[in-house]
């Protein structure tokens, strides 16, 4: 007689069943390369759970995630501005999950419904290469006026609202700044627009193009600018607007479908520990941590120094759709 486990397998092929997955997990990532794969690694070697991750902007991200609603292929969303998680939820593409250790994080940071968490925060700045700047007889950009300037034709680094939530952020601190009228916040961006080099898919590669030389300024969370200089670029200097600027608190969530959702909630607790928001630095990402427990890095933006709006995620997160839906229809395709 054949050994049983032979007997079973036969019986699952034969039935064309798949064999059982392995204890693992897939992350839809939104921060940088280096971050992604050092987040991942560390937590299989911390828990056993093997993890690969995808590196996506929040709005390639979101509509990864919706179109693979019925057969999810990520288990873990880690990264990237939240309000594209409050759309997420919206469209019920989250699992609520709360975590013992969410206790640990500042409650400001929490969505109420516990289906995302706070993970990082990053402020928006200008990322200036001052040497491009000079060439165009321009100092550092110190407000959202003065990037409208005809000098920088071609000179400033944007990703769009469609795929970047850096870029979304960027609109909706625009709306913020007008008294929550839109159209107003269009209004500017259609003025930005001839200034614009083109429209990236990822916030982030606007630091690396003024480090480049490409673009006099980019439009880009200080944390992005602040590794590119740490990468060797001596040029840069962050600013931020004086008229106020958005904040991004990224997010954490497990997903609706996920194959593994108890390595996914494994996961959710160890991100959100003092031991996980402790690593950013070691890989030149300088946000914010959410953890109470975890002292801000001195290369972090200081919310004390910087003029920041009121930045209501859950109210940006309903608008996000019919936002980025006008400004692709008038201002530019993505």
């Amino acid at each position: 007689m054949r050994p049983l486990a032979i007997v079973l397998v036969a019986v699952l092929v034969a039935a064309g069943c798949a064999a059982p997955r392995r204890d693992k997990i897939t992350v839809a990532c939104g921060a940088s390369e280096r971050w992604c794969a050092m987040m991942v690694k560390r937590f299989s070697d911390a828990t056993g759970v093997e993890a690969d991750y995808v590196r996506l902007s929040s709005g390639e991200a979101l509509e990864r995630i919706k179109s693979a609603r019925e057969r999810q292929e990520f288990d873990v969303w880690h990264g990237g501005p939240a309000d594209s998680y409050v759309a997420a939820k919206n469209q019920g593409l989250l699992e609520p999950y709360k975590s013992e250790i969410s206790q640990e994080i500042r409650p400001e940071w929490l969505d109420r419904a516990n289906t995302w968490s706070g993970i990082y925060a990053g402020v928006l700045s200008f990322c200036n290469n001052t040497k491009e700047l000079a060439k165009r007889g321009m100092k550092p950009i110190r407000s959202w006026r003065e990037l409208l300037d005809r000098r920088l034709r071609g000179g400033v680094a944007l990703a769009h609202p469609a795929t970047s939530g850096t870029a979304y952020t960027a609109l909706w601190t625009q709306v913020e700044l007008n008294g929550d009228d839109r159209n107003a916040a269009l209004d500017y961006m259609r003025d930005l627009h001839p200034n614009v080099l083109r429209y990236n898919s990822s916030g982030s590669v606007a630091a690396l193009q003024a480090a480049k030389e490409e673009v006099a300024v980019g439009v880009v969370f200080s944390h992005d600018c602040v590794a590119a200089q740490q990468q060797g670029y001596p040029n840069l200097e962050v600013t931020f607007p004086q008229e106020g600027t958005g904040y991004e608190l990224g997010g954490l969530a497990v997903l609706a479908g996920a194959h593994n959702p108890a390595g996914a909630r494994r996961y959710v607790d160890w991100a959100l520990s003092g031991a996980s928001q402790r690593l950013g630095p070691l890989v030149q990402f300088y946000a914010l941590p959410t953890n109470a427990n975890v002292p801000a890095h001195s290369k972090a933006a200081d919310p004390a120094t910087v003029k920041l709006v009121p930045y209501d995620v859950e109210v940006a997160g309903r608008a996000k759709e019919d936002l980025v839906g006008r400004f692709s229809a008038t201002i530019a395709k993505p």
